[in-house]
């Protein structure tokens, strides 16, 4: 198989991903602004794609519109791997070791998608974090746990590129840091950036303060926990449950 065939056989597979998620999805103008801000396209550029109004996407997204059928989903989902294979296919690429590799890992406790997203400020509450750095606060579909000594150490860019799960807007918290700086050297230098990191086991003031810094650099929200992991795992899947059931 040339490279060329692959790609199109990653993206013929990533499609099938997104266009079944988005259609069984419980609130499917929700999923498509993930799978949107996943790829980093503006309603305007998906709108342009799709020769639509602007508004239209908007809409489908905020639940204003009927949700789309499986035809406009087919064709906003065509759109977004078109607009990101015309950018050199980043995202796409990004994708693959997801899609090719099920086997888990031992550094990953716990990963979790939510349907519906959980905001900033609620992760820091069920956390009882402390915010080391506020950054561009977005809605996070996801969470995963990550043993941070045994991600750095053993795993590949690719590998480490699965912590993100289906949505990079995640909170990413690493357990077992000493400083925190480790784990943001590792975000600094994938192309991949989560939506916050949490630095599991410490409190404020045994922050590396160049963790901080880096995180400043790259935006992306810092926070500092020293709840129980298992008590940490299990309010923020409650959450989850509690959001699908409306409570």
């Amino acid at each position: 198989m040339t490279d060329n065939e692959a790609f199109e056989n990653l993206k013929k597979r990533l499609a099938e991903k997104m266009a079944g998620e988005i259609t069984l999805s419980e609130k499917p103008g929700e999923c498509l602004k993930k799978w949107r801000l996943n790829f980093e396209v503006s309603q305007t550029d998906i709108s342009n794609a799709l020769q639509v109004s602007p508004s239209v996407i908007s809409d489908y997204e905020s639940g204003r519109r009927k949700s789309p059928g499986t035809l406009m989903v087919s064709k906003i989902v065509e759109s977004l791997l078109a607009i990101d294979t015309e950018r050199g296919g980043q995202k796409i690429h990004a994708y693959e070791t997801m899609l090719t590799n099920d086997s888990s890992k031992e550094s990953i406790y716990s990963t979790y998608e939510y349907s519906i997203p959980i905001q900033f400020q609620k992760l820091v509450s069920l956390l009882d974090a402390h915010v080391l750095y506020r950054g561009m606060e977005r809605p996070l579909y996801g969470f995963s746990v990550v043993d941070s000594k045994r991600s750095i150490l053993e795993m590949s860019s690719y590998e480490f590129q699965r912590l993100y799960g289906w949505s990079t807007d995640r909170a990413m918290i690493f357990t077992k840091v000493s400083t925190g700086k480790s784990p943001l050297v590792a975000i600094r230098v994938t192309n991949l950036k989560p939506g916050a990191i949490v630095l599991h086991g410490l409190g404020k003031d045994e922050v590396d303060p160049m963790a901080v810094k880096m995180a400043e650099v790259d935006r992306i929200p810092l926070l500092c926990t020293t709840k129980d992991i298992s008590e940490a795992i299990a309010e923020l899947k409650k959450y989850g449950q509690y959001s699908i059931k409306g409570i």
